[in-house]
Order: C-alpha cells, then sequence, then structure tokens
C-alpha cells in the first residue's frame, strides 16, 4: 500500500469523499467547483485517454517514430493543469499531453513531432504559456527555474493580485528525481525564492527502474533538505492533484516561496511503445493500481452527485470523434519543406542562415531532371 497518513486523498478509491483532517483542509476548494468544472474534469480524463490509445495505434501501424502513453496519469495531470492559471507558465517532461489541450496545444502538434516532422512543436507564448517537451531527463526543472527567477525581477509576482501575478510549474517524473540537474534547480529555487511549484508525477517506474531503488525515502520529504516544503498526494485522486495544486501555485504566486509536490500514481502501459513492461512489472502490483483507475473513480463520484448515463455517453462520443479526427489528420500529414530548419535557428534574420538556406536549395536542385 503505497498511501501513507500524510497522503491527501480528498476522494477515496471508492469515490466518495474522503474523511480527514488534512482533507478538511481543501474541501473548500472542491466547494467552490461549479457542475460544469467537475463534468470537465471528467471531459478531459476521458477524452485524452481515447486519444492516448488511438496515438498508440498509429505507432504500431507505421505513422508513429514513437509514441509516450499517459494512461493512468491523468489524474494527476488534469487536476494540476486546470489548477493553473492563465498567466502561470508550464514546463513539461514529454508525458503531459492532456495538459497541453487544457492550454490549448493542438495534439497533432505532439504527433507531428513524434512522426518526426517537427523540432520543437509549438510557440509556447501562442499557446497557453506551455513550454516545448523536454526529452532530456530532468532539464525542464532548470529552465522552469530560470524562468521563474525571470518573472521574479521582472516585478510579475508577488503583487497581492492572484488573477494577474504569474506562477511557474514544471513536471517531471521519478526517474528524473535522480538527475542531478533536478537538485540544481531546487538550489536555484530555494536560493532565489521562485514563484514556482515542482510537480513530481512518481509513476513508479523510471522505464525499468523501480522507484524503491531509486529512493530511500518518500520523495516529497527530499526538497526539505534544499529549505522547499514538500507534500504528497494521491495521484489517481483528480480533486487532491486540483485542490492541492491550486493552493500551492497561489502561496508560490504570494511570494511564499517554491513547493513541491509528489503525486502518487502509476504507469499503466508502456514507458514508450518501444518499451516492454511485462519484462520486469508484477501482474499484482498492475491490478492493484488498476482497481485505482482514476477515472473510474471519478465516474463513481459523478455518479454519486446524479450524473446520467446520457452524459457519460456523450464523453465517450466526444472520444471517439477526436481519435477519429486525429486519425484522418495523421494521414494526411506532410513533410516539411526541408528549408524550414533554418526558421527558428535566430530569432531575427541571420547571414549564415541565408547561406545555408540557399546552398540547400541549389543541391536539391541539383537532383532535378535536366539539371547540370
Amino acid at each position: 500500500m503505497p498511501y501513507t497518513a500524510a497522503t491527501v486523498q480528498l476522494l477515496t478509491p471508492e469515490g466518495t469523499l474522503a474523511e480527514s483532517e488534512v482533507a478538511e483542509q481543501y474541501l473548500p476548494l472542491i466547494a467552490a467547483l461549479t457542475d460544469d468544472q467537475l463534468r470537465d474534469f471528467h471531459r478531459h480524463m476521458v477524452v485524452m485517454r481515447r486519444f492516448d490509445i488511438e496515438a498508440a495505434n498509429l505507432q504500431r501501424q507505421g505513422q508513429l517514430a514513437l509514441w509516450i502513453p499517459s494512461i493512468g496519469q491523468e489524474a494527476a495531470q488534469v487536476g494540476s493543469g486546470l489548477a493553473t492559471r492563465a498567466q502561470d507558465h508550464v514546463f513539461p517532461a514529454y508525458r503531459e499531453h492532456v495538459i497541453a489541450r487544457i492550454r490549448g496545444v493542438d495534439l497533432l502538434k505532439i504527433i507531428a513531432m513524434l512522426r518526426g516532422l517537427s523540432h520543437g512543436g509549438w510557440d509556447p507564448a501562442e499557446h497557453g504559456n506551455f513550454h516545448l517537451y523536454t526529452l532530456v531527463i530532468g532539464s525542464q526543472t532548470l529552465h522552469a527555474t530560470g524562468y521563474a527567477m525571470g518573472i521574479t525581477l521582472d516585478g510579475a509576482t508577488a503583487t497581492g493580485d492572484a488573477e494577474t501575478d504569474q506562477a511557474v510549474i514544471v513536471y517531471f517524473g521519478d526517474g528524473a528525481s535522480s538527475q542531478g540537474d533536478v537538485s540544481e534547480a531546487l538550489v536555484f529555487a530555494a536560493s532565489y525564492q521562485t514563484p514556482q511549484v515542482f510537480f513530481l508525477q512518481n509513476n513508479h517506474w523510471a522505464i525499468s527502474v523501480p522507484v524503491s531503488r531509486q529512493s530511500r525515502t518518500p520523495l516529497y520529504l527530499r526538497p526539505s533538505g534544499f529549505g522547499i516544503p514538500g507534500i504528497q498526494i494521491d495521484g489517481n485522486d483528480v480533486l487532491a492533484s486540483y485542490a492541492v495544486t491550486r493552493d500551492n501555485l497561489d502561496a508560490a504566486r504570494s511570494g511564499g516561496g517554491p513547493r513541491f509536490i509528489e503525486a502518487l500514481t502509476y504507469r499503466m502501459g508502456a514507458h514508450t511503445t518501444s518499451d516492454d513492461p511485462t519484462k520486469y512489472r508484477a501482474d499484482d502490483d498492475l491490478r492493484f493500481w488498476a482497481e485505482r483507475d482514476p477515472i473510474a473513480r471519478f465516474e463513481t463520484y459523478l455518479r454519486g452527485r446524479g450524473e446520467s448515463d446520457a452524459f457519460f455517453a456523450e464523453i465517450a462520443v466526444e472520444g471517439d470523434d477526436l481519435a477519429s479526427d486525429v486519425r484522418r489528420r495523421v494521414v494526411e500529414l506532410v513533410p516539411p519543406v526541408a528549408s524550414t530548419m533554418f526558421d527558428h535557428v535566430y530569432s531575427d534574420p541571420h547571414p549564415l542562415m541565408d547561406e545555408q538556406r540557399a546552398w540547400l536549395a541549389e543541391y536539391e536542385a541539383s537532383f532535378e531532371e535536366g539539371a547540370p
């Protein structure tokens, strides 16, 4: 049993509101949610899982070079993603597909990147301050901390107005927590009291290495050594993910310094489509977490509030429609013009890029019929 008395849980695995002293602290944030907001929690989780399955199928059928599934981690991502405010900056790892969608990124941009048709994917300034996926494990924590230092120096935070003050949230996994970059980011965050939240999705596996081998202590206790408060939540509880993240982001943006959240969840599928988890995972472990599925848990909660079968059927259709649309657009994708590789090397026009672009055009033209 991974949960302890310290784990914040607002929704039990049986789908009922938890009764505990720690839960009472956050329940007012849940009580303030409207019925439509609660429905959106479920809609995002269900639709994303359907998309996730479709993307994996597309990879198996040769349409993608790789797919990185997020099945099982929907509650940790949806709750925290919806807890951010519009002015916040989000620094993902490479599995935060649903948060990308919440922040306005067309999912096809993620698909194109993993198909090998894009060098980055999107402009964060045009997509809800959702920064680029980072495949260099843990490096995004340094990027996020540097950005958080910058908004502090710019005076864009800690003014007392939660509707305009900026904060930063950075996502990483238990495997990344073993990287030196993460420790360096914690050092700078603590030193400069940055307005940011470190959101660790502990899905229990760094590819094939279990978290028990990476750390002999709960990961939420690690940041205390840097002077940063840490908290552990049930990452399969979308309500806990939302409430604790909203509370910690607002504390950070108000001048309270950096915070650290460890979300206990589980990677139900493979690390990527190049991985075979049956080689290293026990069936009993998988069954334990399947019984705590975040979507099933929240559906039970919503049904207890009176949601109808029609609502759940509508979401299932929405998921199928998205999957069908993505499949159609993926098949229609064509390789970009080769010269686009020069477009964003420098922010301003650069003579070296012009020279290389001209050389490439001349080289390609040499293969055309009738070329000397």
